[in-house]
């Protein structure tokens, strides 16, 4: 059986390097969807690929990476759309999930949940000017889990390929557990083929899930495959024998590509700080190791902590 494992868009974290990383070192994803663009703010009639830099296809060789759009005006993601299709693109992700109150409060990610109207409105003006086909990210609502079942009658005859759904409620954040019974719901109330995303963060998890929901068309691992980049191997082959070099070898693969891409040594420490807030926990028993690597305040100190995780007799 062919399981199919997806990267999640995480802003600031899943970006071109890691997506790279992850396949060169853990392989066992077969493609990822990219953190979102926003065209309104990028401006999306524009011609400067400076929001697209990360989804340039020299770069993106590794994983099948579907672009994600988070919009709610219809000519910029449809300009947006196309400037992703002159690149190549042939698939593209609506986000309709981030629960993210600087987004919510402008109409856009989860906040469409609660106007159905809207989105078939979207649907109506983008789906015949574009060649690429569209995919949904979403939650089970902003407010209520009825939200997504109001939504699904409306996307019932659209050529979507699939629904991403997250079962939380965009007002949750990613506090709570998930809804599985509303998860249930929405599974069986669409007509689409559906991808599970939310809280996979071992393969007990996995396991778990895929005995609930064995009909699911794929599995989105976004922050347990940032914490534990070898999740999708347990999954798919059981853990490798030689787990510490490997994790070894990602980190610094990373903080190469980000030391070369970012601009001086704050922004570098800035970002590899945020990834080992979830990198951490592939180091079990060494958690109070975190708090030296993110007082770091310089290259030398960043080194030396990470060494003493990395060094630690206790890692296998």
């Amino acid at each position: 059986m062919t399981i199919r494992l997806i990267v999640a868009p995480l802003r600031g974290i899943t970006d071109q390097p890691f997506r790279r990383a992850i396949a060169r070192h853990f392989p066992g994803f077969s493609e990822a969807v990219a953190p979102f663009i926003n065209p309104q703010k990028e401006g999306g009639a524009t011609k400067k690929l400076a929001p697209l830099a990360d989804l340039l296809p020299e770069g993106n060789q590794d994983l099948s990476v579907t672009p994600q759009l988070l919009d709610n005006h219809r000519q910029s993601f449809v300009d947006m759309a196309r400037r992703l299709e002159d690149l190549g693109y042939q698939r593209i992700n609506w986000n309709l999930g981030c629960p993210a109150p600087m987004v919510t409060r402008k109409g856009r990610g989860a906040a469409m949940l609660e106007k159905p109207e809207a989105i078939s409105a979207l649907l109506d003006f983008a789906l015949p000017r574009l060649r690429c086909r569209l995919s949904l990210k979403m939650r089970l609502g902003m407010r209520d889990r009825g939200e997504i079942l109001a939504v699904m009658p409306r996307l019932h005859d659209y050529p979507l390929t699939e629904l991403i759904i997250h079962p939380r409620l965009g007002r949750q954040m990613f506090r709570g557990a998930p809804d599985l019974d509303g998860f249930t719901e929405a599974l069986a109330a669409s007509r689409q083929p559906v991808v599970y995303n939310g809280d996979i963060l071992n393969s007990d998890d996995f396991r778990r899930l895929h005995q609930r929901f064995p009909q699911v068309a794929g599995w989105m691992i976004g922050r347990g495959a940032v914490a534990r980049p070898v999740i999708a191997m347990e999954i798919v082959a059981g853990a490798p024998p030689d787990l510490k070099p490997r994790l070894v070898a990602f980190h610094d693969e990373l903080f190469a590509a980000y030391q070369e891409k970012l601009c001086g040594p704050g922004h570098l420490l800035g970002k590899m700080k945020q990834l080992w807030l979830y990198f951490i926990a592939s180091f079990p028993g060494q958690e109070k190791s975190l708090k030296a690597i993110v007082r770091a305040k310089d290259l030398t100190r960043y080194h030396e902590a990470t060494r003493a995780v990395f060094d630690n007799p206790d890692n296998k």
